[in-house]
């Protein structure tokens, strides 16, 4: 056997994921079972085992709804063909993999630091000395932005090759900060630690990645959360999602100088992330949702109260996107500006909106569900001209879908559990993966634990990963005044990235 085939937030013993040799390793998961748009990685990950590194990869079967987990042990500082060559969308993985534990390939087209992270294998690497590309010619110039975003206070560094104000070529370069969440992850031993750690990987993503956590935790302690719990955290993910999705509507038409839809689309943020203040006490859901019980069971007073807002958000919200798609200006600069064709989009392995605006099915809420989504008859929004306005229309439609999402749940609200079983021990010698499609796009979580139950080693992958790349693309031989809207309709998380 090959792989084990597991399905999403399904524990299973760590011995059962079989361990291949590396040009066995290399065929299956970049030649088998990448034969379809349905097929894709959701993660790709080394752990230190000894003077070796053991190499785990996760490739999800959208159409099946599984996962197949594989893994080789590689010696490090050997040299290895990559799986980059054969297919693009592993590029960000190998990099890292590189980074961490020096292990180098052969045939790798853009081997070059991911991330900075304080454990990497040559601290020698620095960011102050990132190997930028460049071109030598009288005719270009280089334009260098950050490395701290003037809006967000995010640090990232892009640095354009320009022709006049024609973008030939972008590299966006990160490691300026870091946190070492997953190595907390094994530091903290307190359940409400790791909880916390989870609900701090991204600030606009606290009800996705902690759901993420939750979904694992309770897998590896073999523990079934109660109805009441799936449809909180089910809830939060689409009202993160609502609120997400209408403050970036707000923010590219600031980037357009649009000031209408930037305060009408800002206003109408500002309720649903209130009524998290209202539902659990903070406005972007830290302290909300929580493994094995609820601080803050949702009632049928919550439930009024959401309908409320709701009802005087909709018909705002359709008439300020009415006014802004309708509007010349706005479309002149949102049509075919940062476009990704669906083979770019498929070669890099998007994800989220980033696949859905190219003519790629990918959503964890249909391919993978959890929670309440299997009750939930979802069919993911699909776009296909890949650009600008394909993103907003995006936006809109989400926005009006989780709304529609919402309402049919409130209509049947699962009571509290009167009385909860505890949450025993994690399983000892075991592997979890959970997987959750946030208001960005997939996330991961996965997690291996040693005889004793003890974390040996987690590892975050946030959406971003996947994309950053998609924007250096977009903008090609678009104009640098486009980038600005470019990059906020691609809106992707720094933090997320660097961990």
């Amino acid at each position: 056997m090959k792989y084990i085939s597991i399905q999403n937030n399904q524990c299973i013993p760590l011995s059962l994921i079989p361990e291949l040799e590396y040009g066995t390793f290399l065929q299956l998961n970049a030649v088998e079972l990448m034969t379809s748009e349905k097929q894709h990685c959701v993660n790709y990950y080394g752990i230190p085992v000894g003077e070796k590194v053991r190499l785990i990869c996760c490739m999800a079967d959208d159409g099946a709804h599984t996962i197949a987990v594989s893994s080789c042990l590689v010696n490090r500082q050997h040299e290895y063909d990559s799986f980059t060559a054969l297919h693009l969308c592993f590029e960000s993985f190998e990099r890292e993999i590189h980074e961490n534990f020096g292990v180098r390939y052969t045939d790798h087209p853009w081997l070059k630091p991911l991330r900075y992270p304080f454990n990497r294998a040559d601290k020698k690497q620095t960011v102050a000395n990132y190997p930028f590309f460049s071109i030598e010619s009288e005719e270009l110039h280089e334009v260098g932005v950050g490395p701290i975003h003037a809006g967000i206070i995010e640090p990232g560094h892009f640095r354009f090759i320009c022709n006049g104000e024609q973008i030939l070529h972008l590299e966006i370069q990160h490691g300026y900060q870091h946190r070492g969440i997953e190595q907390l992850f094994l530091d903290k031993k307190t359940l409400l630690q790791r909880v916390t750690l989870a609900e701090s990987i991204a600030g606009d993503t606290v009800a996705g990645h902690t759901t993420t956590f939750i979904n694992l935790w309770e897998s590896l302690c073999c523990y079934k959360a109660d109805p009441d719990l799936q449809f909180a955290r089910t809830l939060a993910l689409e009202l993160e999602r609502v609120a997400i999705h209408t403050g970036d509507l707000s923010a590219m038409c600031t980037d357009i100088a649009y000031q209408l839809g930037s305060s009408v689309f800002g206003r109408l943020r500002t309720p649903i992330i209130n009524y998290f203040q209202l539902w659990g006490g903070n406005r972007l859901a830290k302290g909300l949702l929580r493994p094995g019980r609820s601080n803050f069971p949702y009632t049928e007073e919550l439930a009024v109260q959401l309908i409320k807002i709701l009802d005087a958000f909709e018909p705002d919200f359709v008439e300020m996107c009415n006014e802004l798609f309708s509007l010349p200006s706005a479309l002149s600069r949102f049509e075919k500006t940062g476009v990704i064709s669906y083979e770019q989009a498929s070669a890099m392995g998007t994800v989220g909106m980033a696949a859905r605006m190219s003519g790629i099915n990918r959503d964890i809420r249909l391919s993978h569900p959890h929670d309440f989504y299997p009750t939930i008859d979802h069919k993911p929004i699909v776009k296909h001209h890949g650009d600008v306005y394909s993103r907003a229309q995006l936006r809109k439609q989400e926005v009006l879908q989780s709304i529609k999402y919402i309402r049919s749940m409130l209509q049947d609200i699962p009571p509290a559990a009167g009385s909860r079983k505890e949450i025993g021990d994690p399983s000892a010698d075991s592997f979890v993966l959970s997987l959750v499609e946030g208001w960005r796009g997939e996330i991961c979580h996965c997690v291996v634990t040693g005889p004793n139950s003890e974390l040996i080693h987690y590892k975050v992958k946030d959406p971003s990963l996947h994309n950053w790349l998609a924007l250096a693309q977009a903008v090609r031989n678009n104009e640098i005044s486009d980038f600005p809207i470019s990059n906020k309709s691609f809106d992707l998380s720094y933090c997320g990235h660097d961990l």
